[in-house]
């Protein structure tokens, strides 16, 4: 029997184990498929108090987690299949095993979104990827004309990140002006590498034939006229989906998926707690996540102390 399972390993989930272990909870910690959750596929995270020059998003979380346990988290890499929350103590399968919990904290955060199309899904991983971090300095993607799909933080920052490897970066955004910070969208606009693709959407990606990226197919949404422009890579960041499917049903969630927070970091189960990305689609960072984290901890931690009354 756990006293706490953390679904979850990003930013949210790790600063929950640490207040939860330094609570004498010995939290168990379920990574997912992606231990560190997507702050793992970024290089240098500016933004986060405590590191002036920056921090690698893999070394941030490695931290995050050794420091958690320290004080006596358990991780585990599993994959929570079905949670069964009507019941107390909550049943979680994972991958294929029974875990029982007094409380959850539901850490799963939001996986990247797609652009729907049939060719897209096709030339995934042969062309097609949705982290440049990851595959930019890929030698297919070298000295070649490279697409970046979308107008925010992300978007220009996977764009910024492959000039240092493409010939030249498209950035085809639906409208015209980007959704990024003021900062983030000067210095992309700034980049003598970074061509903005304005009012446009991507229809199709080419050639599946070929079995690779050559191009991608255009249309403006103000004109209707298409265009096809030339490259090896689409890197698609048109924001992210939440990791809350399996909680459908059981735990309230607003139209798009995110969970809803009663009061703080409560859900309507007594008993599971919520925090970071998979139900913030207002701020979206990795400091507040981790602000969450603290909160669902210590509003476990007080849930667990009114049950042993």
């Amino acid at each position: 029997m756990q006293n706490v399972v953390v679904i979850g390993s990003g930013c949210a989930g790790w600063t929950a184990a640490l207040y939860a272990a330094r609570a004498g909870l010995q939290p168990l910690v379920l990574t997912g498929t992606q231990p560190g959750g997507l702050l793992t596929t970024t290089t240098i995270v500016e933004n986060f108090p405590g590191f002036p020059e920056g921090v690698d998003g893999f070394e941030l979380m490695s931290r995050m987690q050794k420091q958690a346990e320290r004080f006596g988290a358990r991780a585990s890499f599993g994959t929570v299949e079905t949670a069964d929350l009507s019941r107390s103590p909550f049943m979680l399968t994972v991958d294929g095993e029974p875990v029982e919990t007094r409380t959850v904290i539901i850490a799963t955060g939001a996986s990247h979104r797609h652009l729907g199309l049939t060719s897209e899904h096709k030339l995934e991983n042969k062309g097609v990827t949705y982290c440049a971090t990851c595959d930019g300095a890929l030698p297919v993607f070298r000295n070649q004309p490279l697409v970046v799909v979308g107008g925010g933080d992300s978007a220009c920052e996977e764009a910024t990140y492959l000039t240092r490897f493409g010939s030249v970066v498209y950035l085809i955004h639906r409208r015209d002006t980007l959704r990024a910070s003021k900062i983030m969208a000067e210095r992309t606009l700034a980049n003598p590498k970074i061509k903005p693709v304005w009012d446009s959407v991507v229809t199709e990606v080419l050639d599946v034939q070929q079995d690779k990226v050559t191009g991608v197919r255009v249309k403006n949404v103000k004109t209707n006229v298409e265009s096809v422009i030339d490259c090896a890579g689409v890197f698609v960041a048109i924001g992210h989906v939440p990791n809350t499917q399996i909680f459908k049903g059981q735990i309230d969630l607003d139209e798009n998926g995110y969970v809803i927070p009663k009061h703080g970091a409560s859900t309507n189960v007594p008993g599971v707690f919520v925090a970071g990305d998979c139900a913030d689609h207002v701020y979206r960072q990795a400091i507040t996540a981790a602000g969450m984290g603290c909160a669902a901890a210590i509003e476990a931690e007080r849930y667990l102390a009114t049950m042993s009354q």
